[in-house]
């Protein structure tokens, strides 16, 4: 769907228009949750197929499914399980979890079970690399929708977020010492990691960025009552 074209400001971020003021707040409500729903089951789809590619997985991943191959559970019941453990330690952090996030611990797990159990195995090579290049580029996609959406961070971006507040450590040595952790920890206990790992470490934040600009929902005048405040793409996306 062609996005329509919004004025810049100097700093580069989009103007919002009298017209984008004035949406309805149902209909801009609607809009948003639309977003972080697709957004968060693309996210599930999109880690089904790096798992299917077999080539590394994005570093949460590599943990999940070192535990799946410990504990003989699917990789998205690990997700879900890690994503409420990993929620729990927002709690010392004082970080308040939006709908978003809570949803992220569910969808995002479900939605990769579901696909993988819908895919057929990969084999060869040349499928395997279009399901990873598909997969890097979808999880991109999801990542820009699910923010766009603004109804929280996810509890793995959360838990980045809150350790830098607390801790005065810059993003960039708090999300690497984290994804390092999770990485080294997940590969010893039997995670893929390869190409498709490093890939994903230097394409996701241009795509996410990309795909966060093409679905930004305009303000609507109002605040709702649902939604937490959630962490600044620019935060979340910051290498």
């Amino acid at each position: 769907m062609a996005i329509p074209s919004k004025p810049q400001s100097d700093t580069g971020q989009a103007t919002t228009t009298t017209e984008e003021h004035l949406l309805p707040t149902g209909e801009h409500l609607t809009r948003r949750l639309g977003r972080l729903y697709a957004g968060l089951v693309l996210y599930g789809a999109s880690s089904a197929l790096l798992v299917e590619a077999g080539l590394g997985l994005e570093p949460w991943n590599v943990l999940h499914q070192g535990l799946a191959e410990l504990t003989g559970l699917t990789i998205g019941v690990v997700s879900i399980v890690v994503g409420a453990a990993v929620l729990l330690l927002w709690i010392p952090l004082r970080q308040r979890p939006g709908l978003g996030t809570v949803s992220n611990v569910f969808v995002v797990g479900l939605a990769m079970d579901g696909t993988l159990a819908l895919l057929p195995e990969a084999h060869s090579l040349a499928v395997r690399v279009p399901l990873l290049l598909a997969g890097v580029v979808l999880n991109g996609m999801a990542t820009g929708l699910y923010i766009a959406a603004a109804f929280g961070p996810g509890p793995r971006d959360g838990l980045m977020t809150g350790l830098h507040r607390r801790t005065g450590r810059s993003i960039r040595l708090t999300r690497t010492a984290i994804e390092a952790a999770v990485v080294v920890t997940g590969f010893a206990l039997g995670g893929t990691i390869g190409v498709g790992t490093l890939l994903y470490a230097v394409s996701i934040g241009p795509l996410a960025q990309l795909f966060l600009r093409m679905f930004a929902v305009p303000k609507a005048s109002g605040g709702s009552t649902v939604v937490a405040t959630g962490t600044p793409g620019g935060v979340i996306l910051r290498r």
